[in-house]
């Protein structure tokens, strides 16, 4: 039968919980990692956010059939391969199936040994394929891109896509998902990699300024031009120029981008000659364009200009297990800048890790792996040690609303002194009554049998 590929993940795709468990049980016993969905749907879940090497899905389910989840797979996961499994004697869904990018299959009722022996043919090209991969793709990442999810696999296919073209990409995606690192791929990946790679962030230039970062200006085309200055277009010549937040640029702006894109050419500030440009453009946003386009602000013959490539950055509350690669990552980094051991996160650290919705995406969690490596003391990262936010609090339920006011009073009291330590002085000036009057009311509470919690 010959070595799996030990460790390799496959996913078995069955309505019938029952052959589910067989088949898991069967290959665990080989070493594979195994997850389990009754329904394609179950199934696409699990590949949205999580690697797997091998489908192992039944034709014939309810509502979406098992060959609609090879096509699914055929033509979004380069990486996975699928086996299916018939229950007919006729092979004609068989074929269909392979024909639609099935590795192989089976037929019911199948043997253990025709099970195993199907699955590490799988695994045994599997492994001839992961061997042929560039390096990028391997625990490195892609140019500085981390990730091992399903979304992430995606953006990996796209990049290598539009590298092999001089097409202008739009990268879109929140902040902090990483646009600046993807434009980059693109560029080093491309046949301009030994060409400059300018960035440009067009939200933080003045717009007034912008046109002349971007093309440049003549002597004397302004009141301080001293000199002739190259833009970013000349110094980007024959490489590639990102274009981040340019949903931030002027009207005026666009209309010269636009015929930058459609002429290969542009006009230095206070010149009216026009300069040829070899210039691949990268754009990137945060905002919905095609929104700004319907409102007016963003002008929708450019938007069809740059959205010839599109790839959408996901946000990293989407990439599953990727949070705690990242945030694996990210100690390892820091410790060792700073030459001391890894930390080692805690599974309930983890578990919160994975929870919290990261608004701040990659940019946030690096953040606050950094302040986690730095200021805890221990080699191990436990929820305590996780910021405030993150943790779970138990919310202050407020007075009871059936307290009398001078009981609500009272339990206020009670509470400002608790804080302080029983310090009265401190607890009356926090309370904005005098010592006096805080004995006074403590008096009071006594004699009803309260109690003086200061005392």
């Amino acid at each position: 039968m010959g070595d799996n590929l030990h460790g390799g993940s496959v996913l078995v795709v069955d309505d019938s919980t029952a052959t589910l468990e067989v088949i898991r049980r069967n290959l665990e016993a080989e070493g594979y990692s195994v997850r389990a969905a009754a329904s394609v749907g179950e199934a696409i879940q699990v590949l949205d956010t999580t690697v797997v090497d091998l489908v192992l899905t039944d034709v014939k389910m309810p509502r979406v059939s098992g060959l609609d989840l090879v096509r699914h797979v055929r033509e979004n996961l380069k990486e996975t391969m699928v086996i299916v499994i018939t229950g007919y004697p006729n092979v004609d869904g068989a074929v269909t199936a392979m024909k639609d990018g099935a590795l192989d299959y089976l037929t019911k009722p199948f043997t253990d040994e025709e099970l195993l022996s199907s699955v590490a043919r799988a695994f045994e090209k599997i492994q001839m394929r992961k061997a042929a991969v560039s390096v990028r793709k391997h625990l490195g990442g892609m140019h500085g891109l981390l990730g091992e999810s399903g979304s992430m696999q995606k953006v990996y296919e796209m990049i290598e896509r539009a590298s092999r073209t001089n097409a202008t990409v739009l990268i879109t995606g929140e902040s902090g998902t990483g646009k600046e690192l993807v434009a980059r791929a693109i560029h080093y990946e491309s046949a301009r990699a030994s060409a400059p790679f300018v960035c440009v962030n067009c939200g933080a230039i003045p717009h007034e300024l912008l046109e002349s970062e971007l093309f440049g200006h003549v002597k004397g085309a302004f009141t301080g031009a001293t000199e002739s200055r190259a833009g970013f277009f000349l110094v980007a010549e024959g490489g590639t120029i990102f274009l981040d937040e340019i949903a931030e640029t002027s009207q005026a702006m666009q209309v010269k981008l636009l015929r930058v894109l459609q002429e290969k050419e542009f006009c230095m500030v206070g010149s009216s000659k026009s300069r040829k440009v070899d210039v691949r453009i990268i754009a990137a946003t945060n905002k919905d364009l095609e929104h700004l386009v319907k409102r007016g602000s963003f002008r929708e013959d450019l938007f069809f200009r740059i959205d010839v490539i599109k790839i959408d950055l996901p946000p990293l509350r989407k990439r599953g297990s990727d949070v705690l690669y990242l945030a694996k990552h990210f100690a390892e980094r820091f410790a060792g800048e700073l030459g001391r051991k890894v930390p080692l996160f805690t599974e309930r650290a983890m578990a919160m890790l994975q929870r919290y919705p990261w608004p701040g995406n990659i940019r946030e969690l690096e953040n606050v792996v950094q302040r986690l490596v730095v200021l805890t003391d221990d080699d191990v990262i436990d929820a305590p040690d996780l910021p405030e936010l993150m943790r779970f609090t138990v919310a202050d339920p407020g007075p009871d609303l059936n307290m009398t006011l001078a009981e609500v009073e009272a339990a206020h009291i009670r509470k400002v002194l608790a804080m302080v330590k029983g310090n009265k002085t401190k607890a009356a000036q926090i309370l904005g009554i005098d010592r006096k009057t805080l004995r006074a009311k403590l008096e009071q509470e006594e004699a009803k049998g309260g109690g003086d919690p200061g005392i």
